[in-house]
């Protein structure tokens, strides 16, 4: 089953990908660098080092990760009350080169989403499991992640009459949209799943569509509790790469908040 598409125009799709670029650390740094070297003075210089240590340390990725989500931990699925359905968020697929010019599609980091609405299904959770359809620009042809997700989890002894999937979405706010004008109720209750770190804006954007939402988030990166060690004080691509992705999803609750 399929609703109308529900994705913004390419161009703005674009510009949600591009313009956060300039206030993550990455980008930060090399203003600073660049207005160090064309200013030829030091300290900007010297600020754009701190910064690029600072958000390279697990000192400052790893707390602020368990921040963004909330400090929460995995929810034993049989805890948790029934729903109308149960939704699980795009954005756990990946697609790499293979033989022959051909593309192979791959699990991301986050594929504790689609495993996670498999697990409230078989705990009988919900009659109804709906993927979004997640979709980019840069592969027109693509199709979209709510489709590969339906044909995998059938694979998995789901009954093609328990799927549904929405059309094209770019975005949370565009996967929310979808999926309350697929359900068609006034009031649905919804299970929700999607990585802990985006759960906070994802349920706030649904329950601006009149949904109520029952969070169930997956996909941790950290723990309750950060131990301090020495280590916390030395720089690697992993933690930076983690307060990349927390510092945009801080960057994404302020935007739709405005």
């Amino acid at each position: 089953m399929f609703v109308s598409d529900a994705y913004h125009l390419p161009a703005m799709i674009y510009l949600h990908k591009i313009l956060p670029i300039f206030v993550l650390p990455t980008g930060l740094v090399l203003a600073l660098l660049l207005f160090g070297l064309i200013s030829r003075r030091r300290s900007p210089i010297w600020a754009a080092l701190f910064l690029f240590w600072l958000c390279s340390t697990p000192l400052l990725s790893g707390r602020l990760m368990a921040a963004v989500e909330n400090y929460g931990h995995r929810l034993d699925p049989a805890t948790l009350p029934k729903a109308n359905a149960i939704v699980v968020l795009s954005g756990m697929l990946k697609t790499t080169p293979g033989p022959n010019n051909t593309m192979i599609t791959e699990w991301s980091e986050a594929s504790d989403r689609f495993w996670g609405g498999l697990a409230l299904y078989r705990a009988g959770k919900a009659p109804r499991l709906i993927f979004t359809g997640g979709w980019v620009p840069w592969q027109p042809h693509a199709p979209s992640e709510g489709e590969q997700l339906r044909a995998i989890a059938q694979a998995q002894g789901i009954p093609p009459s328990a799927i549904t999937i929405t059309g094209k979405v770019s975005n949370t706010a565009a996967e929310a949209e979808a999926v309350h004008t697929l359900l068609k109720l006034p009031n649905p209750t919804l299970l929700l799943v999607t990585s802990a770190y985006h759960m906070p804006r994802a349920q706030r954007l649904f329950q601006q569509t009149g949904c109520a939402v029952i969070p169930y988030p997956v996909d941790f990166y950290t723990g309750s509790s950060q131990p301090f060690t020495i280590l916390s004080f030395f720089p690697s691509a992993h933690a930076f790469q983690q307060t990349e992705m927390a510092w945009r999803e801080l960057i994404g609750r302020i935007y739709y908040r405005v």
